[in-house]
């Protein structure tokens, strides 16, 4: 992966609400969720999810299809495997601390639930 990639993902995750709208989409895999319920989700208005929406696929980490009236929303998880390996292998490579910090991390949260709180559905920007 290139740096430019990587850059343009980092950036485009460096959001509350984008994050948030990674974590909400994570567990749906490729099924995805629409647009309007990701909002709803959320506590976003239409347009602004719509901002959100755009910063995540213009980097790479969305993918959008139609269907019927709907567009659907799912995470590009090779993309985002290819920014974590990048992280890890290219820049962390030297540094079995950040490694063993990894494990750890998997360990302390094995289902995957992060550390941070899920989605509340609160307005946001």
């Amino acid at each position: 992966m290139d740096r430019g990639r990587v850059l343009a993902a980092l950036s485009a995750l460096a959001h509350e609400t984008r994050l948030d709208l990674i974590r909400l989409l994570m567990p749906t895999g490729d099924a995805g969720m629409p647009a309007g319920a990701i909002a709803q989700a959320l506590g976003v208005t239409a347009p602004r999810l719509s901002f959100h929406l755009s910063a995540l696929e213009q980097a790479g980490l969305l993918r959008a299809r139609k269907v019927a009236r709907n567009v659907i929303y799912s995470v590009d998880t090779t993309e985002i495997g290819l920014t974590i390996s990048y992280l890890l292998n290219d820049c962390c490579r030297d540094h079995p601390e950040v490694l063993a910090a990894c494990a750890l991390g998997r360990k302390q949260n094995p289902a995957g639930q992060g550390g941070a709180a899920a989605p509340s559905g609160t307005a946001k920007t």
